[in-house]
């Protein structure tokens, strides 16, 4: 019965996950556990990237054009997702440095509005990873693939990490609301998205999580220093900027 009991959380873990994260047909009745799935956000990575990888991969075996199935691919990474990390990023980007204090900082950030900042963070994004997954097509459905995979589960692997070693910036928001995963739940996604890299990708997959723990490690401390910790819109930052990190060090 004890391990039936598990084997449920797990699953409801994980659909949580799908649901916070993506816009995928997968609804939690309820989102009870918090950041306590946070553990299974590589996981609805995996399935976000698996979708992206099949619709790039058939753009490329339909006869496309290398370029349009590598938008292909991005556009269903958007689409899947709902855009939430984009919309974080370009948050992000106009709060961090569209203000003079921590909470003028704050408050761009709340603003559903975008800025100059904003704007220009989201055309870098999606013109690094559209070249990015342009390359990895130029070698094959396969690698570029496997890339995709990696890099949506070990960027998502990372959010776990950001909201169990930052405080809180605001008493609301979204990250507020899931709380903050204890370290071993951080971990365990870790380990999860480590694993997932590693796999598809070989000795590369090395690389790619030294240079997402960096620059996880890099946005988490911005943000403490300009806000005084994290948001919804820095772990959306964070997986944005991961990433592309992931998708640069796997072509380099």
């Amino acid at each position: 019965m004890a391990e039936i009991d598990t084997a449920l959380m797990r699953a409801r873990d994980v659909s949580q996950a799908l649901t916070l994260l993506s816009r995928l047909p997968a609804r939690a009745t309820s989102h009870d556990r918090g950041a306590r799935a946070a553990w299974a956000y590589p996981l609805a990575g995996l399935v976000i990237g698996g979708l992206a990888a099949l619709g790039g991969a058939v753009a490329v075996w339909s006869g496309l054009p290398l370029p349009l199935a590598a938008l292909v691919a991005l556009a269903l990474l958007i689409v899947c997702s709902g855009a939430l990390h984009e919309d974080g990023l370009a948050d992000t980007a106009d709060g961090l440095w569209g203000g003079w204090t921590r909470e003028r900082r704050l408050e761009i950030m709340k603003d559903s509005h975008i800025g100059t900042y904003g704007v220009i963070a989201l055309c870098l994004s999606l013109g690094a990873r559209w070249g990015a997954l342009w390359l990895l097509f130029a070698q094959g459905p396969g690698p570029a693939s496997a890339a995709l995979l990696a890099s949506a589960a070990l960027s998502r692997a990372l959010m776990p990490c950001v909201m169990a070693t930052v405080p809180h910036a605001r008493a609301t928001g979204l990250s507020h609301s899931q709380g903050r995963p204890r370290p071993a739940t951080a971990a365990v996604g870790l380990g999860l998205g480590c694993i997932a890299a590693l796999l598809l990708t070989g000795g590369a997959g090395l690389w790619a999580v030294i240079w997402a723990v960096v620059v996880a490690a890099l946005i988490a401390r911005i943000a403490h220093a300009r806000i005084g910790g994290q948001t919804g819109d820095i772990l959306g930052a964070t997986q944005q900027s991961v990433e592309i990190a992931i998708l640069f060090s796997l072509l380099a």
